[in-house]
Formats: structure tokens, sequence, C-alpha cells
């Protein structure tokens, strides 16, 4: 058997099958996809590779999928902390984008997440925000697996003057990226306080005609269930299910605020839902039931949102406060076990984008999107489980490898597509704008 890289490792962990972990194998590539999985003494016999990887005290995991995020504002990480959401937005964030939003902050701004998400072992993020065009280009050029947010407000910004030009340029951008093989568009509604419901009906009716996803912050604040009531007498999720929103083709991000009746009519609806358990705890906007929409059927994943209400894109640290809180939530320490979380941050997230035949778990034919953990550092030893240490244990300093389609992104800590010290200074001149800004402002 041939193969462009053959990977050895102490341990693979596929995610699919469930709760297999495979000790001393080795996996095949060739042209982008896993050609094989096999124990390393018959690798070394049969397996003839162009390049050979020796991770001896490494585990070999799908690379993790931030299945939420805004990927721009990393340029405003750390701007505006411990304050609630609706203040977070409309006193600094919202002000913020009005004056600096342009191509050139989301080019800046996408470059240094995609850097800090490839280092944390992150090969897919699933984005919302403006000039998604241009966030597509960069991750072309960083070699990333991408889903773009096409991105729909009732409100005009930089990007686009109405609902009618936001549609516009989605189907532009969804005809731009259709036959790239990393990249894929999906629509992207702000939020039910935030899109009127004419503009989600042309949602609902160009998401059927193009089988795409859509993407949707959803019941993250007491606030948004009150203004939904006060203004159209429904709480949103009933308001979005009224416009037949809901479906296996909807994804929901928050969900903090669920009452059993909804928890069970969105089961039912065959829709996702995306956990970003960091961001809701900063901005102290609830704790979404994990556990409970988990017995109900709900294929839930996970997501860090933006950094600039987390304030990382640290997916490894994102499974461990999801582990840990959803065991507090349920009041059961067995909610939540580290391979279900796991797969919260890789298949799952696959699943929800439409991706599941390409990403998301180690099996033959599917894409080479693979991160290598190193475990055989002092704060991983001693080892009794690999997937219990990934998830409770590990940091993002311990991604040594990462691998989309075959391509080595990140190579013994070292990004290969990326320039880090151009990423340094980029982020050191933006964040000298900004100050001077908000000073000025404050004056």
């Amino acid at each position: 058997m041939y193969a462009d890289t053959l990977i050895h490792a102490r341990w693979i962990i596929p995610v699919e099958p469930a709760g297999t972990v495979l000790e001393q194998h080795a996996i095949a590539i060739d042209q982008g996809c896993i050609t094989a999985l096999l124990p390393s003494t018959q690798a070394r016999e049969q397996v003839q590779a162009d390049a050979i990887v020796e991770l001896p005290d490494h585990a070999l995991i799908p690379g993790l999928i931030n299945a939420h995020t805004h990927t721009p504002m990393s340029l405003f990480r750390g701007m505006a902390d411990d304050m609630p959401l609706m203040d977070w937005l409309t006193r600094h964030i919202w002000p913020a984008e009005q004056r600096w939003i342009s191509p050139e902050f989301v080019a800046d701004g996408s470059r240094l997440a995609m850097a800090e998400m490839i280092r944390s072992g992150t090969t897919c993020f699933n984005d919302m925000y403006f000039f998604p065009d241009v966030t597509g280009q960069v991750a072309q050029d960083a070699g990333m697996r991408a889903v773009l947010g096409m991105i729909l407000i009732d409100f005009p910004s930089a990007w686009a003057a109405d609902s009618d030009d936001y549609l516009d340029k989605a189907i532009k951008l969804h005809d731009q990226f259709r036959n790239e093989p990393l990249i894929k568009a999906i629509f992207a509604p702000h939020a039910p306080y935030s899109v009127s419901d004419a503009p989600l009906q042309r949602v609902r009716t160009l998401a059927s005609e193009l089988d795409l996803p859509i993407h949707m912050h959803v019941h993250e604040t007491t606030d948004e269930i009150q203004q939904g009531l006060d203004n159209t007498g429904q709480r949103p999720l009933a308001r979005l299910e009224s416009l037949n929103l809901l479906g296996p083709d909807f994804i929901a991000v928050h969900m903090t605020q669920l009452e059993d009746q909804e928890i069970d009519r969105f089961a039912a609806s065959g829709s996702h839902l995306v956990h970003c358990p960091e961001s809701n705890l900063k901005l102290a906007s609830g704790f979404c039931p994990v556990a409970r929409l988990f017995q109900a059927g709900v294929n839930v994943a996970l997501g860090t949102d933006g950094a600039a209400s987390n304030n990382d894109l640290d997916m490894l640290g994102e499974m461990k406060t999801a582990a840990l809180l959803g065991k507090g939530v349920a009041q059961n320490p067995e909610a939540l076990p580290a391979p279900q979380v796991l797969a919260m941050a890789t298949l799952n997230g696959a699943r929800a984008l439409g991706l599941e035949d390409q990403t998301g778990s180690l099996e033959v034919g599917k894409a080479a999107d693979i991160t290598a953990i190193d475990l055989g550092q002092l704060e991983t030893r001693p080892l009794f489980d690999p997937v219990s240490h990934i998830v409770y244990a590990a940091g993002r300093e311990q991604v040594s490898d990462v691998w989309v389609n075959g391509c080595r992104l990140l190579r013994e800590r070292t990004l290969t597509r990326m320039d880090h010290a151009r990423l340094l200074a980029s982020a050191g001149q933006w964040q000298e704008k900004l100050i001077e800004w908000r000073q000025s402002d404050a004056r």
C-alpha cells in the first residue's frame, strides 16, 4: 500500500465507532483522505509512505470543530469585559463595529483567529460575521476548513445596506465558494430580536432551495425572551417554529432559556444545537440544559463564540468547561462523560453543519483532518484513560501537530502556512488603533 503520509501514534481515538481507543496504531493518508487505520506493526510492513511521522506519546483525534464563532472579533479580545450581553453589544461592540468594520479588519482578525484555532487543534470553524467573503479567502490561504455564515440582520452595516442587500450578497457568496472543497456557505440570520419576519421567510425559502443549513443565535438571555413576548406575544423559539425555520437544517446557538415543552418540540423538529458554555458563563446569560437535550435526542455540538466574549478560541478548554458545567447543571456527576464531550467537539459539530461525510471522525474515506495531542507531559501523567485526559487535563499548548485534508498546518507547534511575526505585528497595530479610538471617544 502507498500513502503520502503515515502517522504512528500511541493512541488513535476515532470517535466513531463510539468508545473506541486504538493503541499503537497508524493512520495512512493519501491525496488528503484517510486510506487505512491499522496496527503500527502492520503499517511498517505494508505501507510505503513519502512522509512518516512518529508520535510515540501522542493521541490522534479528529480535528476539533468550532461550531460557532465570530473570527474577526479576535481583534476585540478583552476590550469590553464583565457586563451583560445587551450592555456589551449596545455600548461597546456595536459602536466599535460601526467605526472599524472593513475588509482589512476582517482579514486581520480572521488570520489571528485561525492561527489561534490551528494552534489549539481546531481544523474547522463555523463563522458568523460581516465580509464573509474575506474570511473565506483567509481560510483558503490558511488551509482551514470553514463554514461561512451568510450574515443577515435588519440594520445596515459596512457589508450591506438592508435585508435585500444581505441576501443578494449571500447568494453571491454561495456561488463564489460552491466548488471549493474546504469552504461551505450557510445562512446566518443573527438572532430573533435583530431579524424581522419577512427576511426570515426569505431565508427559509432560499435554504430549502439551495439545501443549506440555517445558523442563528436563539434563546441566549432572559432579555431576549422578554423582548420576544413584548414585541410579538411569543417566545422566540415559538416564533421561529411558526415561520417554519426549525428542522434538520436549523442550528440554534446558546439556548440557555428553555422550558421542558420547548426541549421536546425542538428535539422533535430534528434541529441541532451549539453549546457555548464559556461565553454564556462570562456574560451570565444562563445555563444550557445539555444533559436534558441529549436525553431528548438533540444533536449538541460545541463552540467557543467569539474571542470578544470568551476570551479565547480554545476548544480543549471549552470541552472541559462543557463537561464540568453539564454535570453541575444536571446535578449528576455521570452527565456528559468525556467521550460524549469529545464527540460534541468533533462528530456532532460535523453533523450539525452537514459535513459528517467529510470530517468529524477518523474513518477510512474521510478527509484527513487530524489533531495530535502530546500526552507525555507532566501535566497529563500518570495516564489511565487518554480520552479523559484530553477532556479534563490537557491544555492547548500540548497540541503538537494539525492536518487539514492531509495538509500539515502545524508541525511541532510551528505554523506552516501562516507568518507568526506578521500576526503579532498586525495585532499590535490594531491594539494601538483601538486604544486611541476608545480614549478619544471617552473624551
